[in-house]
């Protein structure tokens, strides 16, 4: 069946979303169709994991690493079902195949009941090194890992559950903002320094040296009305951090009713990307919790 329904993105790009939504189900799930990957996309993906898997080190938080055995198998690109057996019984979530980018119900609502939808397609040789739409790759390697922290885990059933109450207020670009500067590319203060949880920059070369060393964006404190405020960029290393102490005082701070600070950000300006603002509190490379 087509769906009259096209992904939305919020984000700055000149991109078009891509994927073969005909055969996708009314909720916009569909079968992996593991056997039709090829032995060029097979082992395609297997050089992007070794690689990934030597940049992360060090990098990312210990509660990503802890969960890498469950996903990061050497063989080629992993059958979903073979992820959920570990992933159901750590927190009783799933790993669904999506044609690509979905509209937000459908995302919210899979959030919402413990599905997370992950894009069938892998990425193209030519784009080995960086792809704008989120791929297998992105979505497996750098999202499910963190579905294995219960804490977490409920974090982003929340998040669903979030986003159905947001579309109703009208307020999804701004849960969006919210998404993007946590899920896809928090950062996280631990005892050891800065550490990386965001599936946007832990699934990307570049970005995970970026993020942690370089001298150009703008690291601040965690702040969910500053981050709703923030534009951002989908294709471009990004401009602006946000760094939270933990995953429960994230969990605590957005695990709340948004309907008043909705109606304050529409009162307010959209702030640019790596715009600074007053009351931001930066966070030191070097600095830890």
């Amino acid at each position: 069946m087509q769906h009259a329904d096209p992904p939305v993105v919020y984000g700055e790009s000149h991109i078009q979303p891509r994927g073969d939504y005909a055969s996708a189900n009314p909720d916009y799930t569909c079968e992996q169709n593991w056997q039709a990957y090829t032995p060029a996309e097979h082992d395609r993906y297997r050089r992007l994991l070794a690689r990934q898997l030597q940049h992360v080190h060090g990098r990312a938080c210990p509660e990503f690493v802890e969960a890498l055995p469950h996903i990061a198998i050497d063989t080629g690109i992993p059958r979903f079902e073979r992820v959920n057996e570990p992933l159901g019984k750590a927190t009783g979530w799933q790993v669904v195949a999506v044609p690509g980018l979905i509209p937000e119900r459908e995302f919210f609502t899979l959030l919402a009941t413990r599905r997370f939808p992950v894009t069938r397609w892998l990425r193209n040789e030519d784009e080995f090194d960086y792809v704008v739409e989120p791929d297998l790759f992105h979505d497996l390697f750098g999202h499910v890992p963190m579905l294995f922290d219960p804490v977490f885990a409920g974090y982003m059933q929340a998040f669903g559950q979030g986003g159905l109450k947001a579309e109703g207020l009208h307020a999804l670009e701004l849960l969006s903002r919210l998404y993007w500067y946590t899920v896809e590319f928090g950062l996280v203060d631990t005892a050891e320094g800065l550490r990386i949880y965001g599936a946007g920059i832990l699934s990307s070369v570049g970005e995970v040296d970026h993020c942690l060393t370089s001298p150009e964006p703008w690291r601040i404190v965690f702040d969910a009305q500053r981050a709703m405020r923030t534009r951002y960029k989908i294709d471009t290393y990004q401009e602006t951090y946000f760094v939270i102490r933990s995953f429960d005082a994230l969990f605590k701070a957005t695990n709340v009713d948004f309907t008043p600070l909705y109606d304050t950000l529409r009162d307010l300006p959209s702030l640019a990307a790596g715009e600074h603002a007053p009351g931001d509190v930066q966070v030191p490379v070097a600095s830890s919790a």
